[in-house]
């Protein structure tokens, strides 16, 4: 058995059951496993990834070793680890994984595995690789997942420091209007159901921050009878989200109406004491942003006289006025991950992503760089191949005409 730090070798039946059932609904990246298993674009070339370890990531791990490549995986979300997914990993499929849920990832092991590629969530890996200067010097390049992560790295980029080329994921068209809306939207609301067994309908519901993780969150929670209400610091989303139907106020306001708040901002000390202090008692609070910054748990804490678990993933926090605040799953992003079938199409750009650029090895500058737009059609029109869906193309005499008027003609 290869190196790895997983719960338990005998949940691997039943992990790998799981990553059958949705590799199902992963028909875009089912049709690059059976590409790759032919022309082999990664043979002899390492690499590592700190992502969540579900179905959906499992799946991809398994294309990229189908494509030759020797993997390494660490949990990016420790919460969201499947302790049956990481066993399968190790003994059906033989991917040095470790994931334990709960446990906080060793990214040590991934800057130590000296890998060719990075594939990242978060930018966790790269700090690590970073923090290792003369390793990640040598790494061809990587992806990243998140806006975060894409914030960070520019970062590296303002200073200089960025040390291979990186591809934002996150940008491509295939994964923020379907993934972020339809993903994030469904699995948080999912994920607060879960844990609560709240009935959202007539409740007043807080998202803040209506990117398109906001959006998707905002139109689940309505469709379920909830009566959203939006935050935002941008006047244009604002202006949209009030146009979309949703009452739309700062969270000053929205502190003492809401019963359930969900962030999605990506940002620091979105919920601060002054929220706190207005809140009814009873108020749930979730974060579906990437890291467990977005609400101020640490002075939440000291604001308490005493803190229990409710349920599973559920804490409640007894303030010393007599109310009761509840947050769910640590303030770290929550939810157990996003539908196979929308994966499929961000999964589908990482791989296609590292293929590019293994073939454009030495000819990328330290930089952060969009998806190829090529790969991006690609994945949306393999998408629709596989839902039965035929589309028009473009006549000779329509292409003619449409470069005639770009040209002033």
């Amino acid at each position: 058995m290869v190196d790895c730090d997983i719960r338990d070798p005998a949940l691997a039946e039943a992990g790998k059951r799981r990553i059958d059932w949705a590799f199902q609904s992963m028909p875009v990246l089912q049709f690059i496993r059976k590409q790759f298993i032919k022309t082999q674009p990664l043979a002899g070339l390492r690499i590592a990834a700190c992502l969540p370890v579900t179905t959906e990531t499992a799946n991809l791990m398994v294309t990229l070793r189908d494509a030759g490549a020797q993997l390494t995986l660490c949990a990016s979300n420790p919460l969201a680890t499947q302790d049956d997914v990481a066993a399968s990993l190790v003994s059906d499929f033989n991917i040095s994984t470790y994931a334990q849920k709960g446990e906080p990832a060793n990214l040590s092991l991934l800057a130590d595995s000296q890998p060719d590629l990075a594939v990242d969530s978060g930018y966790q890996l790269a700090h690590a690789l970073h923090a290792l200067g003369h390793r990640a010097a040598e790494i061809i390049g990587g992806t990243e997942d998140s806006v975060q992560g894409e914030s960070q790295l520019k970062t590296l980029v303002a200073a200089g420091t960025l040390a291979y080329p990186v591809v934002s994921v996150h940008d491509a068209t295939t994964q923020h209007f379907f993934d972020n809306r339809y993903g994030t939207g469904q699995s948080t609301i999912d994920g607060v159901l879960r844990a609560t067994n709240i009935l959202l309908a007539g409740m007043n519901l807080v998202v803040s921050g209506y990117g398109w993780c906001g959006r998707g969150v905002a139109s689940r929670a309505r469709g379920l009878g909830a009566n959203v209400i939006v935050t935002e610091i941008d006047p244009i989303k604002a202006l949209e989200a009030l146009m979309d139907g949703y009452r739309v106020m700062s969270m000053g306001e929205a502190a003492a109406l809401g019963d359930v708040f969900i962030t999605v901002t990506g940002n620091k000390s979105v919920i601060t004491r002054e929220h706190f202090d207005k809140m009814k008692s009873g108020a749930i609070l979730c974060n579906s942003g990437h890291f467990n910054v977005e609400i101020d748990l640490e002075t939440l804490g000291k604001m308490a006289s005493a803190r229990r678990a409710m349920r599973e993933s559920v804490e409640e926090f007894a303030l010393r006025d007599g109310r009761r605040l509840y947050v769910l799953g640590e303030g770290r992003l929550f939810s157990e991950g996003h539908p196979a079938s929308v994966m499929d199409m961000s999964f589908a750009n990482h791989a296609l992503c590292i293929q590019y650029l293994v073939a454009n090895r030495g000819k990328l500058e330290k930089g952060v760089f969009p998806v190829p737009e090529a790969i991006d059609r690609e994945v949306a029109r393999m998408k629709l191949d596989s839902m039965g869906v035929k589309i028009d193309r473009l006549t000779p005499e329509q292409e003619r005409y449409l470069d005639g008027r770009s040209a002033g003609g």
